[in-house]
Formats: C-alpha cells, structure tokens, sequence
C-alpha cells in the first residue's frame, strides 16, 4: 500500500481543516451554547408543568424544543420572553 496514499485519507489538503472547524463552531455556538443557557437559566420556568396545565410538556422543556429545532433564533425569543428581575 503506498502510504502517499494513507496521508491523503487522514489529512485533508489546506483549507478543508478551517471549514470543519468552522462547521463545529457553528454547531457549539448556535446550538450547544443555547440549549444550554436555557437548561441552566432560573427563568426558563420550572422542569415540571404545574398541575392544572392541560400541555404535557412544562415550560423549560417547551422552550428547549424551541431552541432545538430553530437554533440561535429560538435562543433569541427565549432571551425577549423571559421575565426581567
């Protein structure tokens, strides 16, 4: 097996190793970092829904779905909805 070969299989040529890193910088900080604050925050609401709620999923849990499918956007509605101490 010529190893030429073998290193052009595990080392992309120039500029393809920024556009994976840039690819992960986007995900952390799009996605990872909101779902995050959301999980942390004390006003994303509690982990469980109040019991005459007729909504099966409880607040938190409701805005981490939003920040999971729409991303930094759903981040940003979180941070205009929550309640200002």
């Amino acid at each position: 097996m010529n190893s030429g070969y073998a290193e052009a299989i595990l080392e992309p040529p120039g500029g393809e190793m920024s556009e994976i890193w840039l690819a992960w910088t986007i995900l952390i900080v799009g996605y990872v970092l909101p779902l995050t604050h959301v999980a942390l925050s004390p006003s994303a609401g509690p982990w469980r829904m109040p019991p005459e709620a007729r909504c099966p999923f409880s607040p938190r849990i409701g805005w981490l779905v939003i920040v999971l499918f729409l991303g930094p956007i759903g981040w940003i509605m979180f941070m205009t909805r929550r309640k200002k101490k």
